[in-house]
């Protein structure tokens, strides 16, 4: 059984979704002894900010008139598809920038859709994990509620439009032990911290079945 495992944080050597991540392999790994995990990182390697243009304009000419470019590009969203169709399961670390997801995420997403199209659920039926990680707190009654933009993309994405079996392991407040306006929240981050990983360790056993 093969696992795709795609992270993308900017900085991999204190991420709170790497974090969360790591137990659901580890978890899966156990069950799965000897399995296959494929990695991308999109945060430490980039997919190419134009290639999503290029694979999107090489559909409106015909095969013989696309450039080089647009080729490459054509090419490098084939293999991204082809990641997820291979992978018996899926894991996906990503963390709330600016409010939403990350330009190395959606463009990754946006290149996955030119390769496959917009109405392929390229992981229909597929078991797939999200740590999905914000630094504040977003819930009703918190003054950045409503600020959130990036769990309703993800959920419409993977499991809406990608037909995911999508489990949801959710962390907020992960800048509280570093942030001293937060330190009244330090208690309440806390709990949320053991509770992602209770709920990564029991998304890791669900996801090796």
């Amino acid at each position: 059984m093969s696992l795709f495992r795609l992270d993308a944080s900017i900085l991999p050597g204190a991420s709170a979704s790497a974090e969360i991540a790591d137990v659901v392999e580890a978890e899966w790994l156990a069950a799965r002894p000897g399995s296959t995990v494929v990695r991308r990182h999109l945060g430490t390697a980039p997919l190419p900010a134009e290639a999503w243009a290029l694979a999107t304009t090489a559909g409106f000419v015909g095969e013989t008139e696309r450039s080089a470019e647009q080729l490459d590009a054509l090419k490098l969203a084939a293999s991204l598809v082809a990641e997820l169709e291979a992978a018996e399961a899926v894991l996906l670390a990503v963390p709330l920038y600016n409010y939403g997801v990350s330009q190395h995420f959606k463009t990754w997403v946006d290149l996955v859709i030119a390769g496959a199209g917009p109405t392929t659920p390229v992981l229909k039926g597929k078991p797939t994990v999200l740590a999905n990680v914000r630094g504040g707190g977003y819930g009703p009654g918190t003054p950045r509620e409503g600020w959130d933009h990036s769990t309703p993309y993800l959920t419409r994405v993977l499991s809406d439009m990608w037909g995911a079996d999508l489990t949801v392991v959710d962390r907020e407040l992960t800048l509280a032990a570093t942030n001293p306006a937060m330190e009244p929240l330090r208690d309440l981050a806390a709990q949320h911290h053991a509770t992602a990983l209770s709920s990564a360790r029991e998304a890791g056993r669900a996801l090796a079945g």
